[in-house]
């Protein structure tokens, strides 16, 4: 289960941005996790209160997720499809061949202070 080490490195980079902004709570992390980047979400979730335990920056703190398609371009007839919907094949052509565009990356995209 390589999430453990995703959830540590997010914890880490979440606090450093803290710091560096005299932040002392952060009510919730906005994640994009792509279709096809192998991070599975409830693991996670599952995973993020016992990473952060005890550090009262994450008391209460909500993870949200955007969850990215999973795009590609097809190398044979350019149709840009869904990877995931179609199993890795061209809709149009029936291609294996693509180019993947968007869904590999798990980013945070927004860290939300109480007002």
């Amino acid at each position: 289960m390589h999430e453990i080490g995703i959830v540590r490195s997010m914890c880490r980079t979440v606090k450093d941005y803290a710091a560096e902004n005299n932040v002392d709570k952060i009510s919730e992390i906005v994640l994009d996790n792509g279709e096809l980047s192998l991070v599975v979400s409830k693991y996670v979730e599952d995973l993020f209160p016992a990473v952060a335990d005890g550090d009262p920056l994450f008391k209460d703190t909500k993870l949200i997720f955007n969850v990215i398609p999973g795009l590609a371009e097809c190398d044979d007839c350019d149709e840009i499809f869904n990877v995931i919907e179609n199993e890795g094949y061209c809709p149009n052509c029936g291609s294996f061949s693509k180019r993947v565009l968007s869904g590999k990356d798990f980013n945070i995209r927004e860290i939300h202070v109480p007002k």
